[in-house]
């Protein structure tokens, strides 16, 4: 939101210092160029924020219902949140700025971390399915 109201005060923000130190270091850009920089990086991160508030209606609505799958939401959003963090944090360690480094780093293991659980976690699912289908007779008696 800092980043609307003010674009160039918000991308210097500490969310967002690495790609702001990034691009006015190494890149030459015109301020109306670095704010439509500014104004990509917010839209990217509401495009994330958008697709975990999908994901959570998406359960609501599953936990409701009973049935169906929500992850694809919550997977767009793991890793397009991951890919923009991983950026922040190449560019933090370009600039050598340290504490948007550990931001950026800690931001990325927790979403790459929740990823690596989503992929995990859903395979079990499959593999209940599956036995409960061979389990499922239709006399209760396999051989009838």
């Amino acid at each position: 939101m800092k980043i609307w109201i003010s674009p160039i005060r918000g991308l210097y923000d500490r969310a967002n210092i690495a790609p702001a130190m990034y691009v006015s270091d190494n890149l030459a850009l015109s301020a109306i160029t670095t704010i439509r920089l500014a104004w990509l990086l917010a839209l990217a991160k509401i495009t994330v924020a958008a697709f975990f508030l999908v994901f959570l209606i998406l359960i609501v609505r599953e936990s409701i219902r009973k049935k169906g799958s929500c992850d694809e939401a919550l997977g767009f959003a793991l890793g397009f949140g991951a890919f923009i963090s991983v950026i922040s944090l190449l560019a933090a360690s370009q600039v050598g700025e340290l504490s948007a480094l550990r931001l950026h780093a800690s931001e990325s293991l927790l979403l790459i971390g929740a990823a690596i659980l989503l992929i995990v976690d859903t395979e079990p699912k499959q593999a209940a399915i599956k036995s409960d289908e061979r389990t499922n007779y239709p006399l209760g008696v396999p051989n009838s």
